[in-house]
């Protein structure tokens, strides 16, 4: 049985194409907004984020939800209205997690790389053309936009709502986009009825494979919930104030040997997560030592913490850097030293 369409009243019919460029915006300033107030005001940014996740639960259950509609109401769901819904909750996912991504990321490292390639989707999903047309035509590709904005967004929501760690939002990231996979499957498999029994293999080989290539690139994806305000390599810590001296780029060996070096760091993180961040000090990008921290999320200065190192190898010559990593291998930032 057949129904008419619904049709919305005049006013929202002409608001309508007037708001659609403003989404975005809107989207990046609530992301803006959640990342400001992750230390401040937790219980709103929760709220915030758990505003832009009702979205994607609205998305999964889009098909429920329209024939519930119909149902009660005897008229259908305008195509418009789910094919609009749906770029905005993309628009919503990418813009969001932007502002998190862009100060957490360590630009000097391949996570340049993840955060430039969530600002290029943000970006075509703003783009028609190529929103409504490369990507329709190619199921394949839009599964694959899915699963990255699924995937940005659970690392960014998950340690503000839950305060879990950045590895358990990581490990849930994985597990949120093999489910968003699975429940977008049956339309992939509906649109593709063409496909031989040797293209749903390789397909089925494909999903696992990416995911194992997500785990594995963790080091290149940020932290969302973590960023550096301030660090430092220096040769005196005001323990008082607990605050680095002078900043040192270049080190003789004599002087590292008899008074060794300390890495500081001031870590802002989500209010109540506690989380253990390693010091990996390198010589060479050889590995030298591996130091644990315990750090607690809410300070407003960050919480600041610091490694002496003293023993060093006896030929200490050459480039040095020290990396600051989560416990599951997330790079939180890096400060680098010569030894002459």
């Amino acid at each position: 049985m057949s129904f008419p369409v619904f049709s919305f009243p005049p006013i929202i019919q002409r608001l309508l194409p007037k708001l659609e460029p403003w989404l975005p915006v809107l989207a990046f300033a609530s992301g803006a907004a959640s990342f400001i107030l992750v230390d401040r005001q937790a219980g709103l940014a929760k709220w915030i984020v758990i505003a832009v996740l009702a979205g994607w639960i609205w998305l999964l259950l889009e098909n429920v939800l329209s024939k519930l509609f119909t149902r009660l109401t005897h008229r259908e769901v305008p195509p418009v209205v789910g094919r609009l819904a749906v770029q905005w909750v993309h628009q919503e996912s990418f813009f969001f997690v932007l502002p998190f991504f862009y100060f957490t990321t360590t630009w000097n490292s391949g996570q340049a790389v993840f955060t430039g390639l969530l600002a290029i989707a943000g970006l075509l999903s703003i783009i028609d053309p190529f929103y409504l047309g490369t990507l329709a035509r190619r199921k394949w590709l839009l599964m694959m936009y899915h699963g990255l904005a699924v995937f940005a967004l659970t690392l960014t929501s998950l340690p503000i709502i839950f305060e879990m760690t950045t590895g358990e939002s990581y490990y849930a990231a994985i597990i949120a986009v093999a489910t968003v996979s699975v429940l977008t499957l049956p339309g992939f498999i509906k649109s593709h009825p063409e496909w031989q029994r040797s293209h749903w293999m390789a397909a089925t080989v494909a999903l696992p494979l990416l995911l194992a290539i997500v785990w594995w690139g963790r080091y290149w994806v940020p932290p969302a919930g973590l960023w550096l305000e301030k660090s430092a390599i220096t040769t005196q810590i005001y323990s008082a104030e607990k605050l680095p001296g002078n900043r040192v780029e270049t080190v003789s060996a004599e002087d590292l040997h008899s008074e060794g070096l300390y890495a500081y760091a001031a870590i802002r993180a989500p209010l109540g997560l506690r989380e253990t961040i390693y010091y990996v000090w390198l010589q060479e990008g050889e590995v030298i030592d591996r130091i644990p921290l315990a750090i607690e999320g809410g300070r407003e200065e960050g919480y600041r913490s610091w490694t002496h190192k003293l023993a060093f190898p006896e030929d200490a010559a050459g480039e040095w850097e020290v990396q600051l990593l989560t416990e599951h291998g997330q790079m939180i930032g890096v400060l680098k030293f010569e030894v002459e």
